[in-house]
C-alpha cells in the first residue's frame, strides 16, 4: 500500500510525458508539412498571378474592340450582398485573394458541376479581383475547352481571366476501383493524396470543397488552421440512412448495399461502417462553414458533424443552400400553356449521369412494365402515340460508357426497340431543353438523391415528375405547393410503372394545371437565390481572412 502513491505520480507523468510527446510530434509535423508544401507552391502562385494579371489585360483589350452589354446582370448580385463585412459587403469589394475550389471531377457534366460553375460566378461578380483556382484531375480538357463546354452544358457564361485551373496527377487515388475493398476508407484516405498534391500545386487563401471530400478539409487543417475551409455537401459519404439499409430488402431500391447485412460478413460490415461513421463525424468537424444541398443532407450532416462542430467551438450552423437551378432560362424557353399542352408526347424523360447509383436499370423495367399493361401496344411498334423513354446523361469515363452499353444490352433483353428507347450523351443545353419541352414526364429514379437538380429542371419545364419516395426530391421539390400535388413518388419498378400510367392517362386540363403548380414550386430554386445565399456564406469566409490579416 505505501507504494501506491509513488506508482501513481510515476503512472501520472508517464501519461504526460506520452502526452507531451505526442502534442509535439504533431506540432512538428504540422510544421514540416506546411513549410514543405508552401515552399514547393510559392513560386507557383507568384506564376499563377502574373498569368491571371496579363490574361485580364488582354481580355479588356479585346472586350473594348467588341463591348459586351451585360453589366446589368453583374451588377444585380451587387445590390443584394452590399452592406456589412459579415456578408461581403462593401468592407472587402476590393478582396484579391486565391480561392480554391477542390473539385477532381470539374468537367463531368452533372449537377454537382452545375453549382461549382455557378458558385464560380457569383464569386466572380461579388469580387472581381479574386482568382478562382480549380484543382482537377481532367487533363484531357484545356482551360478554353472546359469553360466553352460549361457554356454549352449549362448555359453559365464565366469570366476567363480569373479561373485557373491547377491540373491534379493523383485522382485515381479517389477512384472506387483503385479500392475494391473498403472502398469508403480507401476514398477517404486516397483523398489525403490528392490533398496533398493539391497544395503542393498552390496554397490559396480560402479553400473550399465542393464535391464532398471532407478528409481533404480536414488535412488542410492540420497543415494550414488559419486558412479559412468551405464544404458544398451534396451527399454525406455515410449516414444513418445507409447504415440501416444493410437490413433492408433488394428490391425496395434502397440503394447499391441494401440486404448486406446478413450473416458475418454483414456484421463485419457493419462495425466498419459504424467505425467510419465516427472518422468522418470527426474529420467534417473541422469545417468552417458548412452548405449543404437540401434539407435531407443538412439533418444528415447535423447529426454526424453538429456534435463536434459544437465541442470545437464553431460559430456558423451548418446551412441549406440549394443548387442554382437553370429555372429562368427553361421557363422562357418553354411555354406553358393549352397549345404546347397539346404538342407534348407520351415521353418520360429521365436527366441523369450514367452513375450506378442513379439506378436507370430501375427505370428500364418499370417502363417495359408499364408497356406491358397496355392494352395492344404491343402489337403497335411506332407512331406520335407511343410512349418512349429518353435517358440523358453525362459520361465521364470508360466505366460510364461501359455501363451506357450494359443498359443498352438490358433495353434490347426487355424487348425495348429503339422506338421504344433513345439514348443521348453529354448532350448541350439546346437539346436538353428540346427534349424538356416535348416530354410528358421526368423520371428520377434514385434512393436517397441528396437534391435533384434535374427534378426541378423538369417542374421548371412543365413536366409532371415521377421520383423515388426519399430524399430531397421527397422532401424539398415533389410536394404540394399551391394547393395540389406538384408530381408522384415511387419506390419499386411496380409503382413506378403504375405512377407512369397515371400521368399519361390523366385528363388534359388537369394534367396541365398540375404541369402549373410544379413550374410555381420550381421557382423556389432558381440561380438569383443561389447567389445571394452562396454569398453570403463565402463572405463570412472572405471576412476571416481579414481578421487574419489585422
Amino acid at each position: 500500500m505505501a507504494g501506491m502513491p509513488a506508482f501513481s505520480w510515476t503512472l501520472a507523468n508517464s501519461i504526460l510525458i506520452i502526452s507531451l510527446s505526442a502534442l509535439i510530434s504533431k506540432l512538428l509535423l504540422q510544421a514540416v508539412v506546411c513549410w514543405y508544401l508552401r515552399r514547393r507552391a510559392s513560386s507557383r502562385k507568384i506564376t499563377i498571378l502574373a498569368r491571371v494579371k496579363l490574361e485580364e489585360a488582354q481580355y479588356q483589350l479585346s472586350a473594348s474592340q467588341s463591348p459586351k452589354t451585360d453589366d446589368g446582370e453583374w451588377e444585380k448580385v451587387e445590390k443584394h450582398t452590399a452592406g456589412s463585412a459579415n456578408n461581403g459587403g462593401e468592407a472587402d469589394d476590393e478582396w484579391e485573394g486565391t480561392i480554391g475550389f477542390f473539385h477532381p471531377f470539374c468537367n463531368a457534366g452533372g449537377g454537382g458541376e452545375r453549382v461549382l460553375w455557378a458558385a464560380i460566378k457569383a464569386t466572380q461578380k461579388r469580387w472581381p479581383k479574386a482568382v478562382c483556382c480549380v484543382y482537377t484531375g481532367d487533363h484531357e480538357a484545356g482551360k478554353y475547352e472546359i469553360l466553352q463546354r460549361v457554356q454549352n452544358r449549362f448555359n453559365i457564361e464565366l469570366h476567363p481571366p480569373t479561373v485557373v485551373f491547377l491540373y491534379l496527377s493523383t485522382r485515381h487515388y479517389v477512384l472506387s476501383s483503385t479500392w475494391p475493398h473498403f472502398t469508403l476508407l480507401g476514398q477517404s484516405l486516397g483523398s489525403i493524396f490528392l490533398a496533398f498534391d493539391a497544395f503542393s500545386l498552390l496554397v490559396p487563401d480560402i479553400f473550399i470543397d465542393t464535391m464532398g471530400y471532407a478528409f481533404v478539409l480536414a488535412f488542410s487543417k492540420f497543415c494550414f488552421p488559419k486558412i479559412p475551409t468551405g464544404a458544398y455537401v451534396h451527399y454525406p459519404t455515410i449516414s444513418t440512412d445507409m447504415l440501416g439499409s444493410l437490413d433492408t430488402s433488394p428490391a425496395l431500391g434502397n440503394g447499391l448495399n441494401a440486404g448486406t447485412g446478413k450473416g458475418l460478413r454483414g456484421f463485419l460490415k457493419k462495425r466498419y461502417w459504424h467505425v467510419f461513421a465516427n472518422l468522418y463525424s470527426r474529420v467534417g468537424g473541422s469545417v468552417d462553414i458548412v452548405m449543404t444541398n437540401s434539407s435531407w443532407t443538412a439533418s444528415h450532416i447535423r447529426t454526424l458533424w453538429g456534435p463536434v462542430r459544437t465541442k470545437r467551438r464553431k460559430p456558423h450552423a451548418v446551412s441549406v443552400v440549394f443548387p442554382p437551378c437553370a429555372v429562368d432560362d427553361i421557363i422562357n424557353a418553354i411555354p406553358l400553356n393549352a397549345q404546347s399542352e397539346a404538342k407534348r408526347e407520351p415521353t418520360v424523360l429521365y436527366i441523369a449521369q450514367f452513375r450506378p447509383e442513379k439506378n436507370h436499370s430501375l427505370l428500364l423495367r418499370s417502363f417495359a412494365r408499364f408497356l406491358k399493361s397496355q392494352s395492344g401496344l404491343r402489337k403497335r411498334e411506332e407512331g406520335p402515340g407511343l410512349p418512349k423513354l429518353v435517358l440523358i446523361g453525362s459520361v465521364r469515363d470508360a466505366s460510364d460508357a461501359t455501363r451506357v452499353y450494359e443498359l443498352r444490352l438490358l433495353a434490347h433483353e426487355l424487348h425495348l426497340t429503339p422506338n421504344h428507347i433513345t439514348f443521348i450523351t453529354d448532350a448541350s443545353f439546346p437539346t436538353i431543353l428540346s427534349h424538356l419541352a416535348a416530354a410528358s414526364v421526368g423520371a428520377n429514379c434514385m434512393w436517397n438523391e441528396h437534391f435533384g437538380i434535374g427534378v426541378v429542371e423538369y417542374q421548371a419545364a412543365g413536366l409532371i415528375p415521377v421520383v423515388n419516395d426519399s430524399g430531397g426530391p421527397k422532401m424539398d421539390i415533389v410536394i404540394a405547393w399551391e394547393g395540389g400535388e406538384t408530381g408522384f413518388k415511387a419506390s419499386t419498378e411496380e409503382g413506378y410503372a403504375e405512377r407512369f400510367a397515371q400521368v399519361l392517362g390523366m385528363d388534359g386540363e388537369d394534367r396541365l394545371e398540375m404541369r402549373k403548380r410544379a413550374r410555381g414550386r420550381a421557382r423556389a430554386f432558381g440561380e438569383e437565390e443561389f447567389e445571394k445565399r452562396w454569398i453570403d456564406e463565402v463572405g463570412r469566409l472572405v471576412e476571416m481572412v481579414a481578421e487574419e490579416r489585422k
